[in-house]
Parts: structure tokens; sequence; C-alpha cells
């Protein structure tokens, strides 16, 4: 990655792109699209707005969050640390009951802006047929992390149309500031920008495998064994009409394989504006037993029968370089040459 590039281009306030095609361009005319209703944008913070951390998968102690409490309060916002944070229950932030209770608090809480998520790991889909949304819905705040909070991103764009944060959590910021790598910083500081209205860009570095083209449509996605699992259930993501975002670790290129042939078997890749293919850390193969084909044979040759955009690489996953995406949020890939951008549409009460 030319980190350099990427880091210059990032955020740039206003900056502009070429005027897009038609998203459907690269379609059949007669193909009939579903229309997309503006997504609910929770309000931009401001300094002295409240953000509470809860723990709804994983566990983790007060200390261990110590240096996201500063770095926030740093951003001027306040902060207010959940019930769940130091329980533990095994692997949990405490048990089913205790993560939902703290969940639910801060989802109704009105003196709340938003709600960072302290870690992922796994126990979210636990306990998310327990919330009840109403508060949410009548007090918006922007719900904020990844991997395992995939569950939460994708319950409230299905049942909400609500916009979300996906982006490191608490156990991502370094302890020592200084000492952090400034692909690292710049993700972390991203969250303070998405959280406040900038508008962002990303100047991905280029990617011979990439697709041509461009796309316009709401982003949505996240960890793509997590997208896997809510399928079928009140949680499973609509991708009509949207650009999906995907990252993965830890799993063999086999078990990968099968969950693209999924998300085409099920419809989410056919009636797509585009496909963002974030981070992915795979598995060696088990000697004697090699799978024979990369991420991108994978990817290539589940896409192959649909024309739109396609962007490898992009810094979103289980990695440093993990960018703050606003899911929800209308957005603009456009591939061209070796040149690959995504930006956000100036939505809701989102400042040009």
């Amino acid at each position: 990655m030319n980190r350099k590039h990427f880091l210059s281009s990032l955020f740039t306030a206003g900056a502009t792109v070429p005027e897009l095609a038609s998203a459907a361009a690269w379609s059949d005319p007669t193909r009939k699209r579903k229309a997309t209703p503006p997504p609910r944008i929770p309000e931009y913070l401001v300094a002295g707005d409240t953000i509470g951390i809860t723990c709804p998968a994983g566990f983790i102690t007060l200390k261990e969050i110590q240096p996201a409490i500063q770095q926030i309060e740093g951003w001027g916002f306040k902060i207010k640390v959940g019930d769940t944070v130091g329980k533990r229950d095994f692997s949990f932030g405490g048990t089913d009951a205790e993560r939902a209770a703290d969940l639910q608090r801060m989802m109704d809480d009105p003196s709340l802006k938003a709600i960072l998520c302290a870690r992922g790991g796994y126990g979210a889909v636990r306990i998310i047929d327990r919330l009840d949304l109403s508060g949410l819905s009548n007090y918006p705040k922007w719900v904020i992390g990844f991997s395992d909070i995939t569950v939460l991103l994708c319950h409230l764009h299905r049942n909400l149309n609500m916009a979300s944060i996906h982006s490191k959590m608490c156990n991502s910021f370094p302890d020592d500031w200084s000492k952090a790598e400034p692909i690292q910083a710049q993700s972390i500081l991203s969250i303070r920008q998405a959280l406040m209205g900038e508008k962002m860009r990303y100047d991905i570095p280029p990617n011979e495998k990439n697709r041509a083209g461009s796309a316009e449509g709401p982003l949505v996605g996240g960890n793509l064994k997590t997208i896997e699992t809510l399928a079928g259930t009140s949680s499973d993501i609509d991708t009509a009409g949207k650009i999906l975002f995907v990252e993965d670790t830890g799993e063999y290129l086999y078990s990968i394989d099968r969950m693209w042939w999924h998300l085409q078997r099920t419809g989410k890749l056919s009636s797509l504006n585009g496909l963002i293919i974030g981070g992915f850390k795979a598995k060696a193969d088990d000697p004697g037993d090699e799978f024979g084909r990369t991420l991108v044979d994978i990817v290539q040759e589940r896409v192959k029968p649909y024309g739109y955009p396609v962007c490898f690489d992009f810094p979103v996953g289980h990695q440093k370089n993990n960018f703050a995406l606003k899911v929800g949020v209308p957005h603009r890939l456009e591939i061209i040459g070796d040149k690959a951008t995504l930006i956000d549409i100036p939505a809701g009460n989102q400042p040009e």
C-alpha cells in the first residue's frame, strides 16, 4: 500500500470526483431496481456530546479501555462507561442478560449521541433478539464497531434503516499514542471524523485486479462470516442497489469460497451496484489438502456474471488500516484506470 498517497488524500473535505455515470448503466436496462429509501442518519456529534461504551460481545477491563477513553475525551467528547465493562462470563462481557440490559439502557438513553462497542469477539447474536429498538428509534444515535458487531450494524440497517459506523473499537487504541504507527493513528482518527460528519473520501492504491466502473448506493456490509450467519433472520441485509463491502479473518480458503457461493445463491451479488473487498487473512491450507484458489480467484469467479465495479484491498478489516465507514449512508465508488475512489454523498444532516 502507498501509505503516503492514501493518507494525504483520505479526508479531503469537500473534495470532488468526476460526475459518475448511472450506477445501473452496466445492467440490463429493462431490469427493475427497487427504490432505496433515504437512511435515518443520527445527529453528528459536537464537542461536549456523550458517547457510551458497552460490551455486547467479548469482555474487556476498565483498565484496557483507558487509552480509548483518554483519546476520545481529548477529542472533546464525554464518556459514559457501561455496566458490562469489567464484567466477565467466560469469554463474554457479562451474561447474555447483563449485556442485553446494558446495551438497552444505552439505546434508550437520550443523553447519549453514540454507542461505542468496546470490542468484538463473539456474543452479539446471542442478545440481538432481546433488544427493543424503539428507544433507539426515538433517540437515534451512532452505533460503532466491527467484526462481531456486524450483527448490530446489519440489524439496525434492516429494521430501522439507521446509519451506523463500521470501525475500530476500544481494544484497538494504542497504549502510547506517540508510538502508534501513522496508519493506525489515522484509522482511529477517522472515527472522530465520521462522528463529526466530515466528508469521507478514500483514494485506494492501484490494484490490477480491480474491475473498472462507477456506482452509487448505500454502503452496507461488514464481516463476511457474520453476514452469512444472518441470512434468513430478522438481521439479514438487503443488498439490492447497494455497495457491499466485506472482510474476514482466520478462515480457510475453502470456507471463504463457501461464503461467496452463499452470497451468490442468496441473491446478494446479483443486485449489487458495486463491491468492495477489504482485508482477508486466510488460514494456511493443510498440507496435502490445498484448495488451489486465491481470494481473488474466488471473488472473480463469483462476480463474473455481473458487470458492476469491484475494488480489492480496501483498507477495512482485522488490520491496522481499518478506516471508519458510514454504513447505510449513500456513497460513490469509482474505478477508472489505476485509480479507485470511495466517497460519501451528503445526506440528512451531513454538512457539505
